[in-house]
């Protein structure tokens, strides 16, 4: 639908990285983490650390960039235009109508990863009481800085410098939120079982979950790393790293392991020629997905699950 005949070119040359790139890579790798994650699902504790202190560096380094629209977030800002409506949309399917013009009024969101701010504010505007997170200082004080200037937001969104695990740990935050957004996050934590864990904890039973991220496939890692990042310099050199990726199967399972039930999983495809993004059929770079949370604990929906 957005993908012009130049995108047609381009994509048909990144084809021929998926070729090279085969023979490169293989699932062995990611079968070990499958089974050690499996593992992991048995126990888990908030004291974990879901964040790696390298992708805190690296964007520390990117803080006073993020609402540079024509920068190194340009995709996100560009990404707006479907996880915006996404998230509006499938809410809405679920608790229906609230108030003409502000739709998600009276519904409380926590943006995990917020970074600047670039998702918080447009779900702000759509009625939303929102609360960003994220453990970069300086992306917060961004973030904050630039929500001062509208005040339409300033009493709807706010920010926070913690993760998702200090914020679980405050009792008050238990079974708090109506949903939570973790959009091009779970790619770059440190413990993905962890995250999840915790998300559950702060979400009201029959929440919502929004994850958007990135496939683990041969394609993924053509486009994402080698064509984005090394070539077409779209996003920083370094910015991902294909070991953390996942699949829509594997995040299922985990999901599901923690008590979540997966409503939609989608494809979504990104044109660097005309800078849009646009739905796609398949899944295999980048897709979002939205869970509910099945109120139940961990180790109930498994015994479910097998019953």
């Amino acid at each position: 639908m957005c993908i012009t005949k130049l995108g047609r070119l381009s994509l048909g040359l990144y084809g021929h990285l998926q070729t090279v790139c085969r023979a490169a890579w293989s699932g062995s790798s990611w079968s070990a983490v499958r089974r050690q994650r499996s593992l992991g699902l048995q126990t888990h504790s908030t004291s974990q650390n879901t964040v790696d202190p390298e992708e805190v560096r690296r964007f520390q380094l990117l803080a006073s960039k993020w609402w540079d629209e024509g920068g190194e977030f340009a995709p996100l800002h560009a990404m707006n235009d479907l996880r915006v409506p996404f998230v509006r949309d499938n809410m809405l399917s679920v608790h229906g109508q609230r108030h003409p013009g502000k739709p998600l009024a009276e519904f409380k969101i926590l943006d995990v990863g917020c970074g600047g701010g670039l998702l918080s504010e447009p779900l702000g505007r759509l009625g939303a009481e929102v609360l960003g997170i994220d453990p970069v200082d300086d992306s917060i004080y961004t973030a904050q800085m630039h929500t001062s200037y509208d005040p339409d937001l300033r009493d709807s969104v706010s920010y926070q410098a913690c993760t998702i695990e200090e914020l679980s740990e405050n009792e008050r935050n238990v079974g708090h939120f109506d949903a939570i957004v973790a959009s091009e996050v779970v790619e770059h934590v440190a413990d993905l079982d962890t995250f999840i864990f915790c998300c559950k904890h702060v979400l009201k039973p029959g929440g919502s979950l929004f994850i958007t991220t990135i496939n683990k496939t041969n394609l993924s890692y053509a486009l994402g790393i080698v064509v984005a990042e090394q070539l077409l310099g779209i996003v920083p050199t370094g910015t991902h790293d294909w070991e953390k990726f996942i699949s829509p199967d594997d995040l299922e399972r985990l999901l599901e392991s923690n008590g979540f039930s997966v409503q939609s999983v989608r494809g979504m495809l990104y044109n660097p020629v005309s800078g849009a993004w646009c739905w796609a059929n398949s899944t295999a770079i980048n897709y979002p997905v939205d869970v509910s949370e099945c109120g139940l604990h961990p180790e109930e929906h498994s015994v479910s699950a097998r019953s």
